[in-house]
């Protein structure tokens, strides 16, 4: 029997290793492109940064010591130099395919980075080097026509498509925001109640009113319930991200009504007394009607001068001897609280009281309902 060589006995002092095979190694060299193991082997193993991470911009010797300890996968024994090829990449794959499989399996929840926006139709997630796709139309439940916010961000979805044969992993954001913001919907109206006063922010703004976000769901501030007086346009007044606080008026599902019209802050409360019928009052004309025109006797609460009470002689239009800003004292000859209104006359101002009586007695001039016109004219704008 043939004694063994030297070389033949230190060949036999290191361990056998195969390709595919998953070893441990320890690091001894860090460049900024490959780095250099002890697997046990008669050779190093090296690990390039290719082999390392998807990711190419990254320096290895900051993300890799002398001393640490990596479990790597063996590509091929020999690499045509003595050395063994090893990769750290795919045996981390390996371990994120398996991880996905059992998140589609399970509908769990999945975290990754957004590496890459291809033509913005959709974003690619790297989970454990595994990239995700998931489709523009499967981020969100509104549509997204900037996809750069989401760059670099780490996000969460539920795996969609899993099909590691043909790599053809589909994540799905949508189905979580939904059910996120579902929740999110059903706390707020399990706190709320017709009548209660709270917090909101505003969202957007349109011609017609304001949505309000509660904390997870939209209220509106129609452009009616923003003030006891007129407003031209809710854009002049509130503008996004402004706080707000308002009044919840109408729960109907999950539509909310609100109003930022509180009752002690009512202008219209207690008007006979303020505005006592037979009193002489100066305003300023705030609006034109052909029948009229409005006069804003204080914040809020206008008083009609119909076009047959703003002088003794007859007047075709108010515009003819009217205008908006113009100072008008006249006298209140109606007021009624149950529909907020009241009626002015320069006329009667004017008249003796005999022929006043005589008139009022023969009155013929129309009677309009201040909210009526309000609510008429906002409609139509």
């Amino acid at each position: 029997m043939s004694e063994l060589t030297f070389e033949q006995m230190l060949d036999e002092s290191f361990k056998t290793i195969r390709t595919g095979e998953i070893v441990s190694g320890e690091v001894i060299d860090v460049k900024s492109d490959y780095i250099i193991l002890n697997i046990g082997y008669k050779s190093d193993g090296i690990l390039t940064k290719a082999e390392y991470t998807n990711d190419a911009s990254i320096d290895l010797t900051e993300k890799v010591k002398v001393g640490d300890n990596l479990d790597v996968k063996v590509l091929k024994v020999n690499d045509g130099e003595g050395q063994v090829s090893l990769t750290y990449k795919r045996l981390v794959a390996d371990k994120g395919s398996k991880a996905l499989e059992d998140a589609f399996n399970n509908k769990t929840v999945v975290k990754g980075v957004v590496s890459q926006i291809p033509n913005n139709k959709g974003v690619i997630v790297i989970v454990d080097e595994v990239r995700v796709f998931i489709p523009a139309g499967l981020l969100s439940d509104v549509f997204e026509k900037d996809l750069s916010k989401f760059m670099d961000k780490e996000i969460e979805f539920l795996m969609q498509e899993y099909d590691p044969k043909q790599r053809r992993y589909i994540g799905n954001r949508k189905e979580l925001v939904v059910a996120q913001k579902e929740k999110a919907v059903a706390e707020v109206l399990a706190k709320i109640n017709v009548g209660d006063t709270v917090e909101g922010t505003v969202k957007n703004v349109t011609d017609f009113g304001a949505f309000i976000d509660l904390g997870g769901i939209d209220g509106l501030l129609h452009i009616k319930e923003m003030s006891w007086g007129r407003i031209e346009n809710p854009k002049k007044v509130y503008k996004t991200g402004d706080p707000v606080k308002v009044l919840i008026k109408e729960i109907n599902g999950t539509r909310i009504s609100l109003s930022t019209k509180f009752e002690d802050e009512n202008p219209w409360k207690d008007l006979a007394s303020r505005f006592p019928i037979g009193s002489v009052v100066t305003g300023t004309v705030a609006r034109m009607t052909d029948f009229g025109a409005f006069v804003q006797l204080d914040e809020g609460v206008d008083a009609l001068l119909h076009v047959s009470q703003i002088s003794k002689e007859h007047i075709a239009k108010p515009s003819d001897v009217l205008k908006i800003g113009d100072e008008v004292t006249a006298e209140i000859t109606e007021v009624n609280e149950e529909t907020n209104r009241i009626s002015l006359s320069v006329r009667a101002m004017l008249m003796p009281k005999k022929d006043k009586d005589a008139e009022d007695d023969n009155a013929d001039y129309a009677s309009v309902n201040v909210e009526e016109v309000v609510a008429n004219e906002t409609t139509e704008e």
